[in-house]
């Protein structure tokens, strides 16, 4: 029987194949207590099996094909700092010890305790850390129990062929697509050499490990489909459509024809964008525009130049202090990874944000300061004013970088006047710090990120402090909004057409052109297709977004001629257009 099941769709494309099904990759667990000469030996179990894990991942790392996507190699490291996370192993040996639990109970009362904490994050993709761990516990529950990879399958597995087989006219090379409760990055690498097409997950959102990944690496997937791998069979025949987020089981002949004939459209596309790679981003009206990419690793910079990026409109230097168990980096290896990612751009700007975190986030060395709203408290410039110390580190690290190549400086939440001149002071103050240990460094251009309604009202001051602006519609929509887009009660309203939204993007581009002063965005909004066009008539002519993004966007650009949109852009200001795609 035909059915569809519909989660959230995070990367395009159409793939076709047969189910292997993962259904739940929980392992079971046995709860007693153990006498306490048992403590040690519980103690070393868990030991045990983490270092296996450990020489699991390790040895993943090193026999990494050379084409694998840099962020897998990133959620591999992810994966193995959370390994060594005092956080997790310290709290295993106290149920241990002081409770007396057995070593797989202690492991996943841990668990709950530390996934709390990620629940209470307001950052969606530290959200979704939540992920990885659950996944390194999971493993180390399974070599505990001496239960194989439930992922990787087997090549000798007899498949039953059937009638669709014969419609799609091949019963040798079947395609294959995988349905599983989740996939850890470990897991993505064996999905990366096998002979999946696409994938399903019972959950995950856009910013899931298996989400960035599978955008990464161009594959058909749908996420957070929630019951995905109890309603699919092994072996069902199943079409994952990664633009609608639609998954169909079982399809009759005539959505197989449906779908095989989008399969091969898409296809075509793809290489139909692929020539634009070297076109110059220009609109029918000779309207230039510049297409840049958002990175969060050094090493993500040569993706960017290979996607036809003119440059990094967003390196997310949080990446770099992620995971680290309150150890930040100091400023020589800031100082090495901006210029990696500045040697890779090949010439090419790089703006690089200034850390965004907060109270909300695992950089406080362990403590939690109990924010009730943690969106509104101690995050970005106002965590890094708080430290002084250790924000100069960061600027004296990107000003000695900028020795090495063009780049800009970016500083994220900005609201208050009194803000920006600390932050300017700060910039100067690294800057006597470098002169006085005669440290050589470079020009920087200063930016100031716009995702705070106020910031957007009083654009023409922030212009008399800043060289360029770059919108960051993620928060802005949701401050202007007053939305939690990370409760599902209320993210149907999180709503980036809103006039009001659009009103704020409006002004603050009229005054960067009104100044001659470049403004950027940065946020979702800039990598969407579906809202280029309206962009373009508000009048931006800086897009930043991931790379595998880029083409698509340059592509609607071309067709452009901004000279057509004003009278539907005013529509849309005023509420009365219901959808972007309207323009003619």
């Amino acid at each position: 029987m035909t059915f569809s099941i519909h989660g959230l769709a995070v990367a395009g494309g159409i793939a076709i194949g047969r189910a292997v099904l993962v259904a739940s990759s929980h392992v079971d667990v046995a709860h007693y207590f153990i006498q306490p000469e048992q403590v040690e030996a519980e103690i070393e179990r868990v030991r045990k099996g983490r270092n296996a894990v450990v020489e699991e991942l390790q040895r993943l790392q090193v026999e990494m094909p050379a084409d694998a996507p840099h962020e897998l190699t990133a959620l591999l490291d992810v994966h193995l700092m959370l390994l060594q996370d005092e956080a997790l192993t310290g709290g295993v040996k106290h149920w241990i010890t002081e409770r007396l639990y057995n070593a797989e109970w202690a492991l996943t009362t841990q668990l709950e305790v530390v996934a709390r904490q990620f629940d209470e994050m307001e950052d969606e993709y530290l959200r979704e850390r939540k992920a990885d761990l659950e996944q390194v516990v999971e493993r180390i529950l399974r070599h505990m129990k001496g239960v194989a990879d439930p992922v990787t399958p087997s090549a000798s597995s007899p498949r039953r062929k059937t009638q669709q087989e014969l419609l799609l006219g091949d019963t040798q090379d079947v395609p294959l697509v995988l349905v599983a409760h989740d996939l850890s990055p470990a897991d993505m690498l064996h999905f990366k050499q096998s002979v999946f097409a696409g994938f399903v997950t019972d959950v995950g959102g856009k910013t899931s490990h298996t989400a960035i990944v599978a955008r990464s690496m161009g594959i058909p997937a749908v996420v957070g489909a929630r019951a995905a791998s109890q309603l699919v069979r092994q072996d069902d025949w199943v079409i994952i459509d990664g633009d609608t987020g639609v998954v169909s089981v079982d399809p009759s002949s005539i959505i197989f024809a449906e779908y095989g004939f989008r399969q091969r459209q898409v296809e075509l596309e793809r290489e139909r964008l692929a020539r634009l790679l070297h076109t110059p981003a220009i609109t029918i009206d000779g309207q230039r525009i510049e297409l840049l990419a958002n990175i969060e690793q050094p090493g993500d910079s040569a993706a960017a130049v290979r996607a036809g990026a003119v440059g990094v409109g967003l390196f997310r230097s949080e990446f770099l202090f992620m995971g680290r168990s309150g150890k930040l980096p100091d400023e020589d290896e800031q100082y090495r990874a901006y210029c990696e990612a500045i040697a890779g751009m090949q010439g090419l700007p790089v703006t690089i944000r200034t850390v965004d975190v907060g109270a909300d986030k695992p950089l406080d060395k362990g403590h939690k300061d109990g924010h009730l709203n943690p969106a509104l408290g101690l995050r970005a410039i106002r965590w890094s004013l708080a430290d002084p110390a250790m924000f100069r580190t960061q600027l004296r690290a990107v000003l000695r970088a900028a020795a090495h190549g063009k780049v800009n400086l970016l500083f994220p939440m900005l609201a208050h006047t009194h803000e920006i001149e600390q932050t300017l002071a700060q910039v100067d103050l690294a800057r006597a710090e470098l002169d006085a240990r005669s440290v050589p460094h470079g020009p920087v251009q200063l930016g100031a990120m716009i995702e705070v309604p106020a910031a957007a009202i009083m654009v023409r001051s922030f212009l008399k402090y800043f060289d360029f602006l770059s919108i960051g519609t993620n928060d802005l929509i949701q401050y202007t909004l007053a939305i939690d887009r990370s409760d599902e009660a209320v993210a149907h309203l999180y709503d980036p057409l809103h006039p009001a939204v659009l009103r704020l993007v409006a002004d603050v581009i009229a005054a960067g052109q009104a100044l001659g002063k470049s403004v950027c965005m940065c946020g979702e909004t800039a990598g969407d297709v579906g809202m280029t066009r309206l962009l373009l008539g508000l009048g931006l002519r800086s897009f930043s977004m991931h790379p595998a993004q880029i083409l698509a966007v340059k592509q609607e650009v071309l067709r452009t001629d901004t000279r057509k949109l004003a009278a539907w852009v005013g529509q849309m200001l005023d509420g009365n257009a219901p959808a972007a795609a309207q323009a003619s």
